[in-house]
């Protein structure tokens, strides 16, 4: 082969490698975006007042619970309302529910949507941050389930096997609360339709509540379990608002510093 086609296919191979680095390194970049400072410090100050609501909730939810009083009082009635409420095809419902948003098959759904949006997505940021969000409501929740060690409902009510360990918060409901609340969230807040936006988070919030009452339907939870959960996935909603604003939110006039961002032509 003369020389120069040599060349030739080498500097080809050599470009193909060098496209290949640059399509994984691109991944890894930030997506920044141009926005109105108002709708900036809209997000901020939405990102407090989850934060607040969510921690102050956790903290009235554990307070009950450990005094027995205030918010638990309704565990009993609640957990007794729903007892009468059992049914053959009811209970498959929420069996089928509490199956979707399990130890086994959430995980493995959230693995599928992270790696799926990841290798689709020109930028991994959003797909790496429900990551973090999920895997840190998991933290969290295996620390509180050792602190507070709260007793499950009686396990004669338990209708899809025995489970012995603690309850306080529910682990179901917080990994429903993170997914389907964070997803919701890093979706669309890059689109302009606000009627989808509602629409999203009005579909996140019935998600929310089908996996809690299924917790408490099949009797392996309290209200208050729920409610806890609840309020600490509306902490880590705040902290991912924030967190992804700080890094990926800019005003005309200031420095974007990540490559190939969206952000590149500011808006006048």
């Amino acid at each position: 082969m003369p020389v120069g086609q040599q060349e030739s296919a080498g500097s080809g191979t050599s470009g193909k490698s060098t496209g290949k680095w640059r399509v994984f390194h691109d991944k890894f970049v930030v997506e920044e975006r141009f926005m109105d400072p108002a709708d900036r410090r809209s997000l901020y100050r939405a990102a407090m007042i989850l934060a607040v609501v969510g921690l102050a909730l956790f903290l009235a939810t554990l307070v009950s619970v450990v005094h027995a009083d205030g918010l638990s009082a309704a565990d009993e009635p609640v957990r007794d309302w729903l007892l009468g409420l059992r049914s053959q095809t009811l209970t498959a419902v929420m069996i089928f529910l509490a199956v979707v948003f399990g130890p086994i098959a959430l995980p493995i759904i959230v693995l599928v949507v992270v790696v799926a949006w990841g290798f689709m997505a020109k930028h991994a940021w959003r797909p790496i941050l429900l990551a973090s969000a999920m895997i840190s409501g998991v933290i969290i929740s295996q620390i509180i389930l050792q602190i507070v060690r709260r007793s499950r409902p009686p396990v004669e009510q338990m209708l899809f096997g025995i489970d012995q360990t603690f309850s306080f918060p529910s682990g179901h409901v917080l990994g429903a609360c993170d997914f389907l609340l964070v997803g919701a969230f890093l979706i669309f807040s890059r689109r302009k339709d606000r009627k989808a936006a509602v629409l999203g988070f009005i579909g996140a919030g019935i998600g929310i509540v089908l996996a809690a009452v299924s917790r408490l339907y099949l009797g392996y939870h309290w209200l208050t379990d729920a409610l806890s959960s609840v309020s600490l996935s509306l902490l880590i909603l705040g902290g991912v608002i924030a967190l992804d604003t700080w890094r990926t939110a800019r005003i005309p006039g200031e420095r974007v510093t990540g490559e190939l961002s969206k952000a590149e032509t500011p808006r006048k």
